[in-house]
């Protein structure tokens, strides 16, 4: 029983939520403007990804607002903007499929809700288990093609939205019915999407020559002008409200308990849900992190999208995750505290009550637009350009996994992905287990860079620190790097020694660059050392560091140590 105790107060420690509470007065300014900023990027975005879900707009909005105001105030990134993403929003319109009632195929609500609260029960049992940060060691090549994937299915399921039809959410029936598509479209839809969608893409260009509409979201400006198109031309095409129901004429709260005698039945879509909220959030704390120069819990971050998600589920609301889109946005504009996040979420709640009936007015092509945009953007873009050049059990997985989540389902998806990877690098994995973990962040003197001859106690205080990893470079090593580098104390010099790296993949090649890129933000001055011929091969060809100024892989040691005396000043002196 005391060991019972003992593991859920430390457990229970990792995810309270008092530091987050201390931390709201620190930045009221900044976090309130940025929280009212990034509430009216939301909306049009929660809007949408609502429709994707066929739970409705309205039900993204609650959404947004239950991942704003709970998963701020519990979660574990403390610049985190939660609320429905585009991979969760796909994913409950899978599973909706499955959950319907009567002949029409109308979506079982109860049945959606419930598995969100479950979803998000589980979320808070994994975050007791301390099991998240297990997420960090996904092979990258897995990551891009399940983002990838997402990025085709919200293209392809706004495809019928974008030319006015009525939308499809099965991607086999819409691949079929493509010849359909395009011989029937609404050209009175196109009237508001095509427009739309221009805005969407010139807005940085409007911007620039026009700096007072930079205060204005590229998506907010798109959802003016559609929304205005279609009200004064009076075009006969899909509008939100003819979804709404009641809700257009005001009534936008509703309150579902969860329908826990059919736990059988939504216990697996559910635990599918609750995987997808940790890796989608996860990997957005991560970006955050690499902006901010913190490091996120993300224990804390699994229980506060928990939270949230039981939230959605009592009050109607999609499927919650930290989104990337709106956690950037956070801190370009100033935040830095949960309270951007929680007054993001009010923002919603305050425009839902107020203007819910303005709402209904919004065109559905409006929203594909943007959805088409997000699509587009959602595509990893940085192996696209390299996929020729990759490795072949990477380029295999990235092909599987795509292929599989654009089809099939986006948890087992990943599920193969992961196995086939794990497969594919069980010598690599086995090399790790058996290896006597060396140190990886070393002092000069500790390392063959050392000075002959020099005082050892003066190289020692040295702000120069030896990254030194030992054996495969891969997905199943790279972590504790990271957390060795993150560790380490203040330093002017990093020296990347790369001479014991046996492999590397295309995991480790990208979470090295993002360690050395954030590293040069800090005006850290990088050397890479020890890099034979094979391994700088490959680095070329992935266009490793290749929009930095770095780009020297053979510094030999012999060379760094007249870079290291000049530097510091350093003349060779006999030890006393």
């Amino acid at each position: 029983m005391k060991k019972i105790l003992f593991f859920l107060k430390s457990n229970l420690e990792e995810i309270d939520p008092r530091s987050n509470i201390r931390s709201l007065g620190t930045n009221i300014k900044g976090d309130v403007l940025a929280g009212i900023t990034v509430g009216i990027i939301a909306l049009p975005l929660a809007l949408a990804f609502g429709e994707i879900s066929q739970l409705g707009p309205i039900a993204g909005i609650w959404g947004a607002i239950a991942g704003g105001l709970i998963g701020g105030l519990f979660g574990g990134c403390m610049v985190g903007v939660s609320g429905p993403t585009a991979p969760k929003a796909a994913q409950i319109a899978g599973f909706m499929s499955f959950f319907v009632i009567g002949e029409l195929n109308n979506p079982d609500l109860v049945a959606a809700f419930s598995i969100i609260f479950l979803s998000g029960l589980i979320l808070v049992c994994i975050s007791l288990l301390k099991i998240s940060r297990f997420i960090h060691y996904t092979p990258y090549p897995v990551i891009a093609g399940f983002m990838c994937g997402i990025g085709v299915i919200v293209i392809l399921t706004q495809l019928n939205a974008f030319v006015g039809l009525e939308v499809q959410s099965s991607i086999h029936e819409i691949i079929l019915n493509l010849n359909h598509t395009f011989k029937n479209y609404n050209s009175e839809a196109l009237i508001v999407s095509l427009p739309c969608l221009l805005i969407l893409f010139m807005w940085p260009v409007i911007e620039k020559k026009i700096g007072r509409l930079q205060a204005i979201p590229s998506p907010l400006a798109a959802l003016i002008m559609g929304t205005s198109i279609a009200y004064f031309m009076n075009l006969d095409i899909p509008y939100i409200g003819d979804k709404m129901g009641s809700a257009s004429e005001g009534n936008v709260f509703s309150f579902y308990i969860p329908d826990l005698s059919r736990i059988r039945q939504f216990i697996i879509p559910a635990l599918a849900l609750s995987g997808l909220a940790i890796l989608d959030s996860l990997l957005s704390c991560k970006v955050a992190d690499n902006l901010t120069n913190t490091r996120h819990s993300s224990d804390r971050e699994t229980f506060g999208q928990g939270m949230a998600n039981m939230a959605a589920g009592l009050f109607g609301g999609v499927t919650t995750a930290t989104a990337t889109m709106r956690t950037v946005a956070n801190i370009k504009f100033g935040a830095k505290t949960p309270l951007a996040s929680i007054i993001h979420g009010a923002t919603l709640l305050a425009i839902l009550l107020g203007l819910g009936s303005l709402v209904a007015i919004i065109p559905t092509a409006c929203l594909a637009a943007i959805l088409f945009k997000v699509g587009i953007e959602i595509m990893d873009y940085r192996i696209l350009p390299v996929l020729r050049k990759l490795p072949k059990t990477d380029l295999s997985i990235f092909t599987i996994v795509l292929i599989i989540t654009v089809f099939e389902d986006l948890m087992i998806a990943i599920a193969i992905g992961v196995v086939f990877s794990v497969i594919g690098s069980r010598n690599e994995i086995k090399l790790v287990f058996q290896s006597n973990s060396k140190k990886i962040i070393s002092n000069l003197t500790e390392t063959k860079f050392a000075l002959e001859n020099h005082d050892k106690k003066k190289l020692d205080e040295l702000p120069v620190k030896i990254l030194k990893p030992d054996g495969p470079l891969f997905f199943g090593s790279i972590e504790p790097m990271i957390e060795s580098y993150v560790r380490t104390d203040e330093h002017e010099v990093l020296i990347v020694d790369l001479s014991n790296v046996s492999m590397i993949d295309i995991t480790g090649i990208y979470a090295l660059e993002d360690l050395i890129k954030n590293s040069l933000k800090k005006n850290t001055e990088v050397f890479i050392s020890g890099v034979d011929s094979k391994i700088e091969k490959i680095l070329k060809d992935l266009n490793f560091l290749k929009d930095t100024s770095l780009s020297n892989f053979e510094t030999s040691i012999q060379s760094m140590r007249p870079v290291l005396k000049e530097r510091y000043d350093l003349s060779y002196e006999t030890k006393n």
